[in-house]
């Protein structure tokens, strides 16, 4: 999240080395166990691109229904699994890009997923799939955009 909001959300230069990266993480004080698992979490995300070898992007019905296992349910509860299922509905995601962010949320190192944590990482996943600028900024606005007043 760190890398995300101070690098790619910023709009920084993005590609720097990564041992310059490394280095600058250990000055914001984080530890090189952490450092490296972060960097893997976003290469796989880049793999995730890849649908010829990940065949359950492959060729899903349009409208399809997401059956969530046990071990997804432990850790994505009902308010997750119900925002997943509202940013289809909205067509903020898809198929593909909603089983990206599971799969990635599932590699997250926590128990419990909470809803910050869903968001930041459906916008994480959206910014890394070319194609889907628009989706992009539609979930920046859900992400950013508090809204004021009451709702009806």
């Amino acid at each position: 999240m760190y890398l995300f909001e101070n690098y790619i959300h910023s709009e920084s230069e993005i590609y720097v080395e990564q041992s310059e990266l490394t280095d600058e993480l250990l000055r914001a004080g984080f530890n090189r166990s952490e450092i490296y698992k972060a960097l893997d979490w976003l290469e796989q995300l880049a793999e995730l691109q890849h649908c010829d070898e990940l065949p359950y992007l492959n060729n899903k019905p349009a409208q399809s229904v997401r059956v969530y296992t046990e071990s997804e349910c432990s850790k994505l509860d009902v308010t997750c699994r119900g925002f997943l299922l509202f940013l289809e509905q909205i067509s903020v995601i898809d198929g593909e890009t909603r089983e990206m962010v599971i799969d990635r949320l599932l590699d997250l190192d926590k128990v419990f997923i909470g809803l910050d944590d869903l968001k930041w990482v459906v916008l994480m996943v959206l910014f890394n799939v070319p194609g889907k600028e628009q989706a992009y900024a539609q979930m920046e606005d859900l992400l950013f955009d508090e809204p004021s007043g009451l709702l009806h």
